[in-house]
């Protein structure tokens, strides 16, 4: 077949299916502006603060999905091919790889559902999972994306989520933070209580109330455990104020004169070995 030909065998089929083809262009055209009036409707509640971020997130994801399956149903209907003989035909070609996927796929669905519809977490919030901090950017319905602190874009499948534990630290709660340090015996409890309270009081972004505090949590062969707790509510910042609080429990311990290294017995054996 030469390319005249071709091309009449494509006219012929275009004129065969124009008002099929008009009606589907019409259907896409509706439907964009169907769903660009709700979706901007969506966003002017969200910036009006009288729908939740995260929920507002949802909402969008879900008419998304929604409206496209509504408007490939119609345009599919035009060409005589219903939802019935499309699943047909998938339940034919599907086969053992297909159906393991499908299930693992509906799986992953069905946790983002969960997830969506429990919250644990909302978009926006900072969360701890797997090892690391991350900020919520998108809760889809296959994947929740994440946001690390590295700038990175991991998208984890909804399933792994509801398999591990996430600590979830929020977007504005005072969320409490700590140092543990392990000074010998041989100082004074008050002279290293009193020192770890004077750094939390050199970092800044430490919050006053509620007030630091020190507990003395542990006793080890050579030393004592002396825990600093403190609120922040700064979630963002929360890995630098942590770097600035230890930074600061360094430097007040060493003006202070307490060794917070191996502590001096171990040093004083080692010595006498020598």
């Amino acid at each position: 077949m030469d390319f005249s030909e071709a091309l009449g065998s494509l006219q012929r089929l275009i004129g065969d299916n124009l008002d099929r083809i008009v009606f589907s262009l019409l259907a896409i055209l509706l439907g964009y502006i169907v769903y660009r009036i709700v979706d901007r409707q969506i966003a002017s509640l969200r910036e009006g603060e009288r729908l939740d971020r995260h929920i507002a997130y949802a909402l969008r994801r879900v008419w998304q999905f929604v409206t496209i399956f509504v408007v490939l149903s119609a345009i599919l209907a035009q060409f005589g091919i219903t939802i019935g003989m499309i699943s047909g035909l998938l339940a034919l070609l599907g086969g053992t790889v297909i159906g393991f996927a499908a299930i693992n796929t509906l799986g992953n669905a069905i946790a983002g559902l969960i997830v969506m519809t429990s919250a644990p977490f909302r978009v926006g919030d900072r969360i701890f999972f797997n090892g690391q901090f991350a900020d919520v950017v998108g809760v889809e319905l296959i994947y929740t994306k994440l946001l690390t602190l590295d700038d990175v874009r991991v998208s984890v499948p909804n399933q792994e989520l509801l398999k591990g534990q996430i600590d979830n630290y929020g977007r504005e709660s005072a969320i409490r933070r700590h140092v543990t340090v392990t000074p010998g015996f041989e100082y004074d409890s008050k002279l290293v209580e009193e020192a770890l309270l004077e750094a939390a009081r050199q970092v800044s972004r430490v919050l006053s109330q509620p007030q630091p505090y020190v507990w003395i949590t542990q006793f080890r062969d050579y030393a004592v455990a002396y825990t600093l707790y403190v609120y922040i509510d700064d979630i963002r910042g929360l890995p630098e104020i942590d770097a600035e609080l230890h930074r600061s429990v360094l430097a007040t311990c060493q003006e202070s004169g307490i060794d917070i290294s191996t502590p001096l017995l171990l040093r004083r054996v080692e010595n006498q070995g020598q």
